[in-house]
């Protein structure tokens, strides 16, 4: 157990923080399924701004490695592209 009382600070201000991160991660998810399963491409190319803007914002904040953010946005768009 932590003695200090910055240590017991640090710890519930991990726990926050990684529970915010696990929700912003959690949401950018959800709505890469949505554009994933989309059939339609104008409600995907709509989507696609809006999702890439969320993976752009967790890997500014390091929830997300910067080469994963790149990737994911580089198989969306030709996913896109594709439709």
């Amino acid at each position: 157990m932590a003695n200090h009382k910055s240590a017991l600070k640090r710890i519930r201000r991990n726990e926050a923080v990684r529970l915010r991160n696990k929700y912003q991660h959690k949401t950018v998810r959800n709505a890469i399924k949505k554009l994933r399963s989309t059939e339609d491409k104008k409600d995907a190319e709509t989507l696609l701004p809006s999702v890439i803007s969320m993976i752009d914002r967790l890997a500014k904040k390091n929830i997300i490695h910067a080469n994963k953010a790149g990737n994911l946005k580089s198989g969306l768009t030709k996913r896109v592209a594709a439709l």
